[in-house]
């Protein structure tokens, strides 16, 4: 498994392209989690990038964040809106863990606070979720053609075109 830093280290296409589609959907993304009973669930999610570390932030005790820490397997999927993929689109692969840095959520509340004005200041984040990443790919139309890039951790981008 790679931290945020390490997957974008040894996968700079892919992260490009995540993190362009990230911002340009406000931050929007699809989280892919596994219900109780071992069914796919969907669940909108705007995860941040933070000090080196993709984090999994949101309402507590939502239903994902209880699939989450019943499985901490996931899919994060940027926000396609354009069925062409004329701006690329990416997954993510991983698992999540609880980080219980309360000076770390702090920060985290801080920062929230001065990007968007909610303000989560001098509360308890339960749970915290940072991603540990197993994998990743992105498609993007080139040259009349679609090209996935797949990359897993410790391996280097590969490309796969299809036409």
């Amino acid at each position: 498994m790679s931290t945020w830093q390490e997957f974008t280290t040894g996968a700079p296409r892919i992260a490009e392209i995540f993190t362009r589609r990230h911002a340009k959907t406000g931050n929007l993304c699809m989280l892919a989690t596994l219900r109780s009973d071992g069914f796919p669930r969907i669940s909108p999610i705007e995860p941040r990038i933070f000090e080196g570390r993709l984090v999994l932030a949101g309402m507590p005790g939502t239903t994902k964040f209880h699939d989450l820490a019943r499985d901490p397997r996931f899919c994060l999927h940027t926000a396609t809106v354009d069925t062409h993929v004329s701006d690329g689109d990416a997954k993510l692969f991983g698992r999540v863990h609880d980080e219980q840095d309360e000076a770390l959520h702090q920060r985290f509340a801080d920062a929230l606070f001065e990007e968007t004005g909610f303000d989560l200041r001098g509360r308890e984040f339960r749970p915290f979720y940072v991603a540990d990443l197993t994998g990743a790919s992105s498609v993007e139309i080139v040259d009349g053609g679609m090209a996935v890039t797949i990359w897993k951790p410790g391996e280097p981008e590969r490309v796969v075109r299809k036409t």
